[in-house]
């Protein structure tokens, strides 16, 4: 049973990660931009937030929990969403292509996040921040000590809640709101968007610079959280942003379908550590590779199968990955 648990509790930080990433994603597909930049985006917004936090911590003798949770979240937010503007200047406005750019802003961001985290470290391999890793960290007082009931629901941060919260915002924000609506118009056709009086070029910016932002949260969260509060130059934050665009299709699009796809993700990625102590075997270190491949399976087959359905309500953005010339229109 406590194996079990302890398999739960795993999947459901691994899962918080990517559920930020996703979530952003979806936000910036949905006005019809491909941002595969989202590994570089989280590496930003890691950094960041960890480097407020870190430095605000140290720069005071008694830090304020609130402050310091402010602090590392807004940095993460703001460097994510100026990774986002730079995506947004050169395929909106510039009309670069969407797929290079994207990759493009995945190698700027591992690489000025490391750059700038070697100067953080001090030129060594890893630094804490304890503090903010502290609060970051900490349980809700009485539930999470209910057994095991507690053990499952409520032995977590409190981001961990707020990516379920924001999931169901933006589920709302995309189909019961008239914006949300104009921002999917655009998503499957701004040329007709753009004849019903809807500003194409706004609404791609702001939902790429927004997405960009959430996709970042996922970042900090990484760090302070789900990495114990250390930042170091060889963390594995770009294998969680691929997996966070695969959870996006797997997802089919929709808000509501990340939280529950993101922890089937962590359980399936966690499969091999968790299940042979149940079953009481021992697994080669071939079959570990492969059973760490098992989201991506899950995900491709879900795309074929969409894909043979043809459900529209299933399908990406008409315009996904393509620029807006008004010109054509």
């Amino acid at each position: 049973m406590a194996t079990l648990i302890a398999w739960i509790n795993r999947s459901i930080w691994f899962g918080t990660v990517i559920m930020f990433a996703s979530l952003g994603e979806i936000i910036t597909e949905k006005a019809g931009n491909l941002n595969l930049g989202v590994p570089g985006i989280m590496f930003l917004g890691g950094f960041a937030g960890f480097a407020g936090a870190y430095y605000y911590e140290n720069s005071v003798v008694t830090p304020n929990f609130a402050l310091c949770i402010l602090i590392a979240l807004l940095c993460a937010f703001a460097a994510a969403a100026l990774g986002g503007l730079i995506y947004s200047f050169l395929t909106i406005s510039l009309r670069a292509n969407q797929n290079v750019t994207g990759l493009a802003i995945t190698i700027f961001g591992m690489g000025v996040a490391n750059f700038f985290g070697v100067r953080v470290l001090g030129g060594g391999t890893s630094v804490k921040a304890v503090f903010a890793n502290s609060i970051f960290t900490a349980k809700i007082p009485f539930l999470s000590e209910l057994g095991a009931f507690g053990d499952i629901f409520f032995s977590y941060g409190f981001m961990i809640y707020a990516a379920i919260v924001c999931a169901v915002i933006i589920h709302k924000f995309l189909y019961r709101s008239k914006t949300g609506l104009n921002l999917r118009a655009v998503g499957e056709n701004p040329a007709t968007a753009d004849a019903a009086g809807i500003n194409v070029e706004k609404y791609k910016y702001l939902a790429t610079c927004l997405g960009a932002g959430i996709t970042g949260l996922g970042g900090v969260y990484y760090v302070l959280d789900y990495g114990y509060g250390t930042w170091s130059t060889a963390n594995s934050i770009e294998a969680l942003g691929w997996l966070a665009v695969a959870l996006v299709i797997f997802a089919t699009w929709k808000p509501l379908n990340i939280i529950w796809g993101a922890y089937l993700f962590g359980f399936f990625y966690w499969l091999y550590n968790y299940l042979p102590t149940i079953l009481g075997i021992t697994l080669p270190n071939y079959a570990t590779q492969l059973i760490q491949m098992v989201p991506y399976i899950v995900t491709i087959v879900v795309l074929v199968f969409v894909s043979f359905r043809k459900k529209r309500e299933n399908q990406p953005p008409a315009s996904l990955g393509l620029s807006y010339f008004r010109e054509e229109r």
